[in-house]
Order: C-alpha cells, then structure tokens, then sequence
C-alpha cells in the first residue's frame, strides 16, 4: 500500500489522521472535494495556458498530460490541458479512501502497459454561452489537422513511482510531488498518478491540442472531476 513519507502541511496532515470525508467538517486539502456517496473526487483546476512565457519554449507543444501544476513548478505545465496546485499525493490518498488500490506506471518506449483500477475522468466548467457543461476529458482535445476528437482511452490509476530527491539520503518521495504532473496521456513519466494504456510512440499519430471552441479562455476555473466506478 501507497505510504506518505513526505513532509505535508498541515490540512493533508489532517486529512491522512481524519479520513477524508465530504460534510461540512471536510479536512481534506484546500482544492479538493471528496463525494463518498457519488464516488467522485472534484479538484480545482485552471485552463493551462498554450504558450509559457519564458525563453526555454519557443512552440506551442502538443499535449501530453492533462493536469500539472503551473508553470514553473510543473514540469509538463508547457504542454497540459489544466493546471492545478494540489499535491498529487493527496489525490492518491483519497483514491485508496475510495477503496482502489494503485497499480504500476511506465514510462519511455517500453513493451509493458501501464496497469490500474480504471477512472473516468471529466471535465467541469461553464462554457462560453453560460451553460454548465460536464464532459469526458477526451472531449476536450482534437486533431488540429483534422479536428476531430481524441479517440476514447482507460484512464488508469497507477500510482506515482517513489524517488530520491537527495542521491546521498536514503529518504524516498511520492516522485509526482516533485514533477506535479497527476494526470499523463502517453508514458512521457511515470512520475504521475493517472496514466492511460497507449504506448510512447502513439505520441506521433496523436498530436493534441485543447478544443478552443468548447473551454473557457485559459486562466478560467474550471473542475477537473475524478470519478470511481461502483464496484471497484
């Protein structure tokens, strides 16, 4: 089972000891909803912007991961769909919470697949004609060269590997702490809390980038929605 040896603040500390829960009395971090009931996790999330400010990227990449922190914490925020600022670890947790169990990432052109408890993910937010709209997250993508949508893929829970921020300690983090990246499209790392089936080379056959017709401008809130299939 998945153990925090990393040092939290003190609302995640709270929520580890407590449990999370969604009353009123919710001691999970700031940022995230627990829904027992529905078996949802709701994260507060921003449309990422397409091009970073700052000399080291000249291009608009294509995406990769879905949700990251912002730059310059995230190490994919220059190519994801939302950016965020809760710890991935803390998503984790609340998984286990929900009763799923973490499988295994991969990452680099490898034979292996990334294995998990398969998610739905989505994605939350008023569109530009002030509708609510709640929509699987391979809505919100296209083919710039032939618009049409990312393909249907499992979204799977594996979990982050664990790292060594200092190679002269033997202490070991929750990597996706270090990289902020919680949700990955292609095994680009596997630093990552959610990573889909598809292989290092599907990133040439699908290049991606955010359907501008169908999200709010980049800087809107948004919800990035996790939800856990009953059962699992």
């Amino acid at each position: 089972m998945f153990r925090l040896r990393i040092a939290l603040g003190l609302g995640l500390l709270a929520a580890v000891a407590g449990g999370f829960v969604s009353s009123a009395d919710d001691k999970t971090p700031a940022g995230i909803v627990v829904d027992k009931a529905k078996r949802t996790i709701t994260i507060d999330a921003k449309i990422a912007p397409r091009k970073i400010d700052d000399p080291r990227y000249k291009e608009i990449y294509p995406i990769e991961v879905i949700a990251c922190w912002p730059f310059p914490k995230g190490q994919k925020a220059h190519e994801t769909v939302v950016t965020i600022d809760v710890k991935p670890s803390a998503v984790h947790k609340a998984l286990e919470d929900l009763g799923l169990k973490a499988g295994k990432p991969v990452n680099g052109p490898v034979k292996e697949k990334a294995q998990g408890p398969e998610v739905s993910i989505y994605l939350a937010f008023k569109s530009p004609d002030g509708q609510e709209k709640q929509v699987p997250i391979e809505k919100t993508l296209v083919d710039p060269k032939t618009n049409k949508k990312m393909p249907k893929v499992k979204w799977l829970f594996t979990g982050s590997v664990m790292k060594k921020p200092d190679p002269s300690k033997d202490e070991q983090v929750y990597a996706a702490d270090l990289s902020g990246t919680l949700v990955a499209i292609f095994p680009v790392t596997d630093e990552t809390v959610f990573q889909t089936p598809l292989a290092f080379k599907d990133q040439e056959a699908l290049r991606l980038e955010t359907d501008k017709t169908l999200l709010p401008k980049e800087g809107e809130p948004v919800k990035l929605v996790i939800e856990v299939p009953k059962g699992k």
